[in-house]
C-alpha cells in the first residue's frame, strides 16, 4: 500500500510553529536580540509586540513581549516554562504585553498568533456570555484566556492585531528572540 501524497512542503514537527511563517527569515536561526536589532529595520516602529514559542508541542517553551515607541524600547519581559504548549506561551506573552499599557493608553498590540487575535477580538465575549464555555466544548487554556481578555477589556484603546511571523519585521523578530531566550546563553 502506498502512502498518500503530501500536500505542500513537508516540515518536520520540530520546525513547525503556529502563527504563520511563509518565507521565513529567522525561523531556524535562534538569534539573540542584539543581532535582531543589527539585521532588521522593517515593520512598525511603535507598539507592543508579543510572541510565544515551544520546542515540541507540548515541551519546553518561552514567551516575550516588548513595548516600543518610535524605535526605542520602553519595556520588555520574557520567561519560560519547562512543560507547556505554544498557545499557552502566546497567551502569556499577550498578558505581559497588555500589562505594559495603562487603561487609557492607545496602542497597537501585535501578535503572530491568529488564535490569540481571534480569541480576544471575536470569541471571548461570547464564551464569557455562555459562562466561559464554547457551544461545542470547553475553552482551552481558560485561565490565560480569561486573564488576557480581562486586560484587553480594561484597555479599550489597545488594538490587538495580527502580524506575520518570521518575515523580518524588526520588533516582531525581537519578541520572537525574547521568547526563545531560554534556549541561549545570551538574550
Amino acid at each position: 500500500m502506498q502512502d498518500a501524497p503530501r500536500r505542500g512542503p513537508y516540515r518536520p514537527a520540530s520546525a513547525r510553529r503556529s502563527g504563520g511563517g511563509g518565507n521565513s527569515v529567522t525561523r531556524s536561526q535562534n538569534l539573540p536580540t542584539a543581532e535582531i536589532l543589527a539585521r532588521f529595520t522593517a515593520g512598525p516602529r511603535t507598539g507592543v509586540f508579543t510572541d510565544g514559542s515551544c520546542s515540541g508541542n507540548p515541551g519546553p517553551g518561552g514567551w516575550g513581549a516588548v513595548y516600543v515607541r518610535d524605535g526605542e524600547v520602553l519595556a520588555q519581559e520574557h520567561g519560560h516554562e519547562a512543560h507547556t504548549t505554544n498557545n499557552r506561551m502566546e497567551f502569556t506573552a499577550m498578558i505581559a504585553g497588555l500589562s505594559f499599557l495603562g487603561p487609557a493608553e492607545e496602542c497597537d498590540v501585535y501578535t503572530d498568533s491568529a488564535l490569540v487575535v481571534n480569541t480576544l477580538t471575536q470569541w471571548a465575549k461570547g464564551w464569557e456570555r455562555l459562562g466561559w464555555k464554547r457551544r461545542d466544548g470547553e475553552v482551552k487554556n481558560l485561565d490565560l484566556v480569561q486573564e488576557a481578555y480581562a486586560l484587553a477589556k480594561e484597555r479599550p484603546l489597545a488594538r490587538i492585531q495580527w502580524i506575520r511571523a518570521h518575515d523580518g519585521s524588526r520588533w516582531n523578530e525581537y519578541a520572537d528572540a525574547l521568547s526563545t531566550a531560554y534556549m541561549r546563553a545570551v538574550i
